[in-house]
């Protein structure tokens, strides 16, 4: 953990003193838009055109925020046309690093370095965009290649601008926030957001003990909610795959390896959840995902890199999970 102050690095936890023990995380930093014809985001952001070979993606196999980029990149058919580094798994006192790992269960098509800027750590990165930039330094990194500037550090956003920005430039045409869905798409990702995707940090990070209870009662209570809805129905919303099923998933494929573990989340398994379970394999055996879900680089990043929650370093070997397993949603 860490942030830029005044254009130093340093390594701080999150500060949860001011907030009774709970975790808060902070809104991203650069929040332009990635549009078709370069015109304006949705709410008046600055627009950049849509080219290929222009943009690049900064992310960490580990992160389920960069996931989510991953796998638009890879189910809109964007290779060729977003390049993409991956960072070092383990953050620790520079925060994520493009040291080279020397290990080999990283698919081939992964850049282990920063090939565009060349820089060792990803705050460089952020103060080539911003010299005067202070804050937190995340993943995933939509930067610019053309003018050298990061488009955005959002990845809810990021996922969106994936989503459209490249169909007519030969995208694959698979509309993940369809117009009929997406006021039913808004509200079920932000009680996803709320009490899942944030839920499990909330709980992970908390400083006391009130905070940790609050958080995982939360977080149960909405994976039960789920586990009905699902059972109703074979998607979050609507009879086929939009975005908030990806945001979710990023999520469970990653519950049983560490969170449950690592941060205490262990009321329940996934595998408890008949519906859930099914969902999740169902999701890991769309053709091309697997392929995004490196397993070694999120356990290793997790229970390596917080040193507050676990000081040993110590990786568990388990929980063993085969996601490849009939899902039995059809």
């Amino acid at each position: 953990m860490g942030l830029l102050v005044e254009g130093q690095w340093q390594e701080q936890w999150y500060d949860t003193k001011a907030s009774g023990g709970k975790f808060e995380r902070k809104a991203s930093s650069f929040r332009h838009w990635l549009t078709a014809d370069g015109s304006p985001g949705p709410n008046g952001q600055k627009g950049f055109k849509a080219e290929p070979n222009r943009y690049h993606l900064y992310v960490s196999l580990a992160c389920p925020w960069a996931h989510r980029t991953l796998i638009f990149r890879k189910l809109k058919a964007l290779e060729g046309m977003i390049s993409v580094s991956v960072v070092h798994y383990l953050m620790q006192e520079n925060g994520w690093t493009f040291t080279p790992i020397e290990h080999s269960d990283h698919p081939d098509w992964i850049n282990v370095e920063d090939e565009i800027n060349h820089q060792e750590f990803l705050h460089q990165v952020y103060t080539m965009a911003d010299p005067q930039y202070t804050g937190r330094v995340t993943v995933p990194v939509l930067w610019d290649k053309k003018t050298k500037i990061i488009v955005s550090n959002e990845s809810s956003e990021i996922i969106r601008m994936l989503n459209v920005a490249f169909d007519h430039l030969g995208a694959r045409p698979w509309d993940f926030y369809p117009e009929s869905l997406q006021e039913e798409i808004d509200t079920i990702n932000d009680f996803v957001y709320r009490n899942i995707n944030n839920g499990v940090y909330r709980a992970g990070f908390a400083t006391t003990q009130q905070a940790y209870d609050e958080a995982v009662q939360e977080l149960f209570v909405a994976l039960d909610s789920l586990e009905q809805r699902l059972g109703k129905q074979r998607y979050l919303v609507g009879d086929s795959i939009t975005e908030a099923d990806w945001r979710l998933f990023t999520t469970l494929v990653r519950f049983d390896a560490v969170y449950v573990g690592h941060f205490k989340c262990n009321l329940r398994r996934l595998d408890n959840y008949p519906n859930l379970s099914g969902y999740l394999r169902e999701l890991y055996q769309v053709p091309g995902v697997a392929s995004t879900v490196n397993m070694t680089h999120i356990k290793r990043h997790y229970y390596q890199s917080h040193d507050m929650i676990n000081p040993t370093g110590v990786v568990p070997q388990g929980p063993i999970v085969d996601f490849t397993q009939p899902h039995c949603r059809g």
